[in-house]
């Protein structure tokens, strides 16, 4: 057997750019490297606050994304994400740049759910803060204008540690403030049918969600297992 290299780094199909932070990841958490059953490369945007790129639209941020992705292409990776939904704004510039396949947000997500609902049901959104979910970050997505939407509570538990960068983490409060914000979403929407999970630090509480709204939850986990699964084919052994 002949194989040949090229890379710097092997067997890292997926490269995930990742925003500066110091708050908890706990395990389902796609910044927490236990979280994935294959390996991933990690490259820190210096400067990719949550300040800046939830609450201000990672305005001016692009060129560090870019440069960020090449870092990750040059070691190995063979596709770009990143770790935060709002970032879906950069999809089509961070895909013309990299030369690689793109899975900048999990909203991605959100029309292939649609597609598989029958008439009449609908593709609900639970972000972080529904205050900077934008049109356009539904355009990016390709997510249809007015489809219902819930954030959580900016001072509760899961967003203020998440927004507010701190260092502790309530994880029973945090679970309940994003299946509060759910089942208050599909309470108000009854037409819902599926649930998709903006933010990627809400995967940890999919479960949770499930449970209590008795939809299927898309999130950050189904889409870069989904996105893996493409780069890198599951070979199956054969039989005689």
């Amino acid at each position: 057997m002949i194989v040949t290299g090229g890379k710097t780094i092997a067997g890292a199909a997926v490269g995930i750019l990742m925003l500066e932070s110091q708050f908890p990841r706990i395990p389902g958490d796609g910044g927490n490297a236990s979280t994935w059953p294959f390996p991933l490369l990690y490259k820190v945007v210096a400067g990719a606050t949550l300040e800046r790129v939830v609450e201000q639209g990672a305005d001016g941020l692009l060129d560090d994304f870019i440069a960020g992705g090449q870092e990750l292409v040059a070691a190995g990776a063979d596709g770009i994400t990143t770790n935060c939904g709002f970032l879906t704004l950069y999809q089509s510039e961070l895909s013309e740049a990299l030369g690689v396949p793109v899975a900048s947000s999990s909203l991605l997500q959100a029309p292939w759910a649609q597609a598989l609902l029958p008439p009449g049901r609908q593709v609900g959104i639970v972000t972080i803060s529904a205050a900077s979910l934008t049109p356009r970050h539904f355009e990016c997505a390709g997510i249809p204008a007015g489809s219902p939407v819930a954030g959580t509570d900016r001072e509760g538990a899961f967003a203020g540690a998440i927004l507010g960068d701190a260092l502790a983490l309530d994880v029973e409060a945090a679970r309940a403030d994003v299946v509060g914000a759910a089942a208050g979403l599909t309470a108000r929407h009854p037409a819902i049918g599926a649930l998709m999970l903006e933010c990627t630090n809400m995967s940890p509480y999919s479960a949770d969600v499930a449970a209590a709204t008795g939809l299927p939850v898309y999130d950050f986990v189904t889409f870069l297992s989904w996105f893996h699964s493409g780069l890198r084919p599951r070979r199956f052994p054969l039989h005689d």
